[in-house]
Protein backbone atom coordinates (compact mmCIF):
# COMPACT_ATOMS: atom_id res chain seq x y z
CA UNK A 1 0.00 0.00 0.00
CA UNK A 2 1.21 3.52 -0.75
CA UNK A 3 -0.09 7.04 -0.35
CA UNK A 4 0.17 9.33 -3.36
CA UNK A 5 1.68 12.76 -2.88
CA UNK A 6 1.31 15.67 -2.55
CA UNK A 7 -1.16 14.86 0.20
CA UNK A 8 -3.14 16.61 2.90
CA UNK A 9 -3.40 14.44 6.03
CA UNK A 10 -6.04 15.53 8.53
CA UNK A 11 -5.58 14.34 12.11
CA UNK A 12 -8.86 15.02 13.93
CA UNK A 13 -7.34 14.29 17.37
CA UNK A 14 -10.00 13.95 20.12
CA UNK A 15 -11.76 17.24 19.56
CA UNK A 16 -15.48 17.46 20.28
CA UNK A 17 -15.85 18.77 16.73
CA UNK A 18 -14.64 15.43 15.37
CA UNK A 19 -16.69 12.99 17.44
CA UNK A 20 -19.21 10.62 15.86
CA UNK A 21 -21.29 12.17 13.09
CA UNK A 22 -19.09 15.28 13.12
CA UNK A 23 -16.06 13.09 12.47
CA UNK A 24 -17.84 11.43 9.57
CA UNK A 25 -18.74 14.86 8.18
CA UNK A 26 -15.04 15.80 8.20
CA UNK A 27 -14.16 12.58 6.36
CA UNK A 28 -16.87 13.24 3.79
CA UNK A 29 -15.56 16.79 3.33
CA UNK A 30 -12.14 15.28 2.57
CA UNK A 31 -13.76 12.97 0.03
CA UNK A 32 -15.59 15.85 -1.65
CA UNK A 33 -12.46 17.99 -1.85
CA UNK A 34 -10.48 15.16 -3.40
CA UNK A 35 -13.24 14.56 -5.96
CA UNK A 36 -13.46 18.26 -6.82
CA UNK A 37 -9.75 19.12 -6.92
CA UNK A 38 -7.88 15.88 -7.53
CA UNK A 39 -5.74 16.59 -4.46
CA UNK A 40 -5.23 13.51 -2.28
CA UNK A 41 -6.58 13.93 1.24
CA UNK A 42 -6.39 11.41 4.07
CA UNK A 43 -7.98 11.41 7.51
CA UNK A 44 -7.04 10.06 10.95
CA UNK A 45 -10.40 9.64 12.74
CA UNK A 46 -10.85 9.25 16.46
CA UNK A 47 -9.97 5.66 17.31
CA UNK A 48 -13.51 4.77 18.41
CA UNK A 49 -14.78 5.87 14.98
CA UNK A 50 -12.03 4.34 12.85
CA UNK A 51 -13.83 1.34 11.36
CA UNK A 52 -17.18 3.11 11.10
CA UNK A 53 -15.70 5.99 9.11
CA UNK A 54 -13.36 3.85 7.00
CA UNK A 55 -16.32 1.88 5.71
CA UNK A 56 -18.14 4.99 4.54
CA UNK A 57 -15.52 6.99 2.67
CA UNK A 58 -13.16 6.41 -0.24
CA UNK A 59 -10.29 8.59 0.99
CA UNK A 60 -7.32 6.94 2.76
CA UNK A 61 -7.97 6.45 6.47
CA UNK A 62 -5.26 6.15 9.15
CA UNK A 63 -5.36 5.21 12.81
CA UNK A 64 -3.99 7.85 15.16
CA UNK A 65 -1.65 5.28 16.73
CA UNK A 66 -0.87 1.57 16.76
CA UNK A 67 0.63 -0.29 19.69
CA UNK A 68 3.42 -2.83 19.79
CA UNK A 69 1.34 -5.82 20.90
CA UNK A 70 0.18 -8.91 19.05
CA UNK A 71 -3.49 -9.92 18.92
CA UNK A 72 -4.52 -11.59 22.14
CA UNK A 73 -4.56 -10.63 25.80
CA UNK A 74 -3.82 -6.90 25.56
CA UNK A 75 -6.94 -5.11 26.76
CA UNK A 76 -7.11 -1.45 25.89
CA UNK A 77 -4.31 -1.51 23.32
CA UNK A 78 -4.62 -1.20 19.54
CA UNK A 79 -2.95 -3.88 17.42
CA UNK A 80 -1.97 -3.43 13.78
CA UNK A 81 -4.09 -6.35 12.63
CA UNK A 82 -7.21 -4.63 14.02
CA UNK A 83 -6.24 -1.38 12.29
CA UNK A 84 -6.08 -3.20 8.96
CA UNK A 85 -9.32 -5.08 9.67
CA UNK A 86 -11.00 -1.74 10.39
CA UNK A 87 -10.24 -0.61 6.84
CA UNK A 88 -7.38 1.80 7.55
CA UNK A 89 -4.43 1.89 5.16
CA UNK A 90 -1.92 2.79 7.84
CA UNK A 91 -1.15 4.55 11.08
CA UNK A 92 0.20 7.76 12.51
CA UNK A 93 2.99 7.18 15.03
CA UNK A 94 4.85 9.23 17.63
CA UNK A 95 2.70 12.35 17.53
CA UNK A 96 3.89 14.95 20.05
CA UNK A 97 0.78 14.15 22.09
CA UNK A 98 1.54 10.42 22.02
CA UNK A 99 5.30 9.91 22.07
CA UNK A 100 6.77 6.43 21.63
CA UNK A 101 10.16 4.87 22.30
CA UNK A 102 12.33 4.34 19.25
CA UNK A 103 12.23 0.55 19.65
CA UNK A 104 8.42 0.63 19.68
CA UNK A 105 8.35 2.76 16.53
CA UNK A 106 10.75 0.36 14.82
CA UNK A 107 8.66 -2.66 15.80
CA UNK A 108 5.38 -1.14 14.59
CA UNK A 109 6.90 0.04 11.28
CA UNK A 110 8.24 -3.47 10.65
CA UNK A 111 4.91 -5.05 11.50
CA UNK A 112 3.03 -2.55 9.34
CA UNK A 113 5.23 -3.42 6.37
CA UNK A 114 4.35 -7.07 6.79
CA UNK A 115 0.66 -6.20 6.79
CA UNK A 116 0.86 -3.75 3.90
CA UNK A 117 0.13 -0.74 6.11
CA UNK A 118 1.64 2.74 5.71
CA UNK A 119 3.54 4.34 8.60
CA UNK A 120 3.69 8.10 9.11
CA UNK A 121 6.14 8.91 11.91
CA UNK A 122 5.89 12.34 13.52
CA UNK A 123 9.15 14.02 14.55
CA UNK A 124 9.95 17.23 16.39
CA UNK A 125 13.46 18.10 15.18
CA UNK A 126 16.15 17.09 12.70
CA UNK A 127 17.96 14.48 14.87
CA UNK A 128 14.68 12.67 15.56
CA UNK A 129 13.73 12.95 11.88
CA UNK A 130 17.07 11.39 10.97
CA UNK A 131 16.52 8.51 13.39
CA UNK A 132 12.96 7.95 12.18
CA UNK A 133 13.99 7.92 8.52
CA UNK A 134 16.56 5.23 9.27
CA UNK A 135 13.71 2.95 10.38
CA UNK A 136 12.20 3.05 6.89
CA UNK A 137 8.64 4.36 7.30
CA UNK A 138 6.83 5.53 4.21
CA UNK A 139 6.65 9.07 5.61
CA UNK A 140 7.88 11.31 8.39
CA UNK A 141 6.03 14.46 9.47
CA UNK A 142 8.14 17.22 10.99
CA UNK A 143 6.19 19.12 13.68
CA UNK A 144 7.88 21.42 16.23
CA UNK A 145 5.56 20.99 19.27
CA UNK A 146 5.54 24.67 20.15
CA UNK A 147 3.85 25.50 16.83
CA UNK A 148 1.19 22.78 16.88
CA UNK A 149 -2.24 24.39 17.04
CA UNK A 150 -0.68 27.84 17.08
CA UNK A 151 -1.87 28.98 13.67
CA UNK A 152 1.77 29.88 12.97
CA UNK A 153 3.04 27.68 10.15
CA UNK A 154 6.43 26.02 10.58
CA UNK A 155 6.91 26.36 6.82
CA UNK A 156 6.92 30.14 7.26
CA UNK A 157 8.07 30.74 10.85
CA UNK A 158 10.89 28.21 10.87
CA UNK A 159 11.50 27.15 7.24
CA UNK A 160 14.99 25.92 8.08
CA UNK A 161 13.47 23.12 10.15
CA UNK A 162 11.62 21.79 7.10
CA UNK A 163 14.64 22.23 4.83
CA UNK A 164 16.93 20.48 7.31
CA UNK A 165 14.45 17.62 7.72
CA UNK A 166 14.15 17.12 3.96
CA UNK A 167 17.92 17.19 3.55
CA UNK A 168 18.46 14.73 6.42
CA UNK A 169 15.88 12.27 5.10
CA UNK A 170 17.34 12.34 1.58
CA UNK A 171 20.75 11.45 2.98
CA UNK A 172 19.46 8.66 5.23
CA UNK A 173 16.68 7.13 3.12
CA UNK A 174 15.59 8.87 -0.12
CA UNK A 175 12.53 6.66 -0.32
CA UNK A 176 10.97 8.26 2.76
CA UNK A 177 8.65 11.19 2.05
CA UNK A 178 8.52 14.27 4.28
CA UNK A 179 5.32 15.94 5.42
CA UNK A 180 5.20 19.35 7.08
CA UNK A 181 3.03 19.87 10.16
CA UNK A 182 2.49 22.37 12.97
CA UNK A 183 0.45 25.49 12.37
CA UNK A 184 -0.54 24.66 8.78
CA UNK A 185 -3.89 26.34 8.12
CA UNK A 186 -3.94 27.95 4.66
CA UNK A 187 -3.12 27.23 1.05
CA UNK A 188 -0.20 29.64 1.31
CA UNK A 189 1.20 27.52 4.16
CA UNK A 190 0.93 24.43 1.97
CA UNK A 191 2.60 26.17 -0.96
CA UNK A 192 5.47 27.26 1.29
CA UNK A 193 5.89 23.72 2.65
CA UNK A 194 6.07 22.19 -0.84
CA UNK A 195 8.57 24.84 -1.95
CA UNK A 196 10.82 23.73 0.93
CA UNK A 197 10.78 20.13 -0.33
CA UNK A 198 7.91 18.63 1.64
CA UNK A 199 5.51 16.32 -0.20
CA UNK A 200 2.43 17.17 1.80
CA UNK A 201 1.11 18.46 5.09
CA UNK A 202 -0.26 17.09 8.35
CA UNK A 203 -2.71 19.29 10.23
CA UNK A 204 -5.60 19.26 12.68
CA UNK A 205 -7.25 22.31 14.23
CA UNK A 206 -6.96 24.45 11.09
CA UNK A 207 -9.69 22.26 9.56
CA UNK A 208 -11.39 20.55 12.50
CA UNK A 209 -12.13 23.81 14.29
CA UNK A 210 -12.84 25.85 11.17
CA UNK A 211 -16.30 27.40 10.78
CA UNK A 212 -16.46 25.67 7.38
CA UNK A 213 -14.10 22.66 7.27
CA UNK A 214 -14.68 21.97 3.58
CA UNK A 215 -13.85 25.56 2.68
CA UNK A 216 -10.69 25.28 4.78
CA UNK A 217 -9.73 22.08 2.95
CA UNK A 218 -10.38 23.68 -0.44
CA UNK A 219 -8.11 26.56 0.53
CA UNK A 220 -5.38 24.10 1.55
CA UNK A 221 -5.79 22.16 -1.70
CA UNK A 222 -5.37 25.41 -3.58
CA UNK A 223 -1.78 25.51 -2.41
CA UNK A 224 -0.94 22.30 -4.28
Amino acid sequence: MSLKTPVIVLNVKSYEESMGERGLALALACEEVTAETGVVTAICPQMVDLAWIARQVKVPVFSQNTDIYEPGSCTGWTVAEAVKEAGAIGTLLNHSEHRLRLDVIEHVISKNKGLGLVSIVCTNNTPVTRAAAALGPEMVAIEPPELIGSGISVSKAQPEIVEDAVSAVKKINPGVKVLCGAGISTGEDVKAALALGAEGVLLASGVVKAANPKAALLDLAGGI
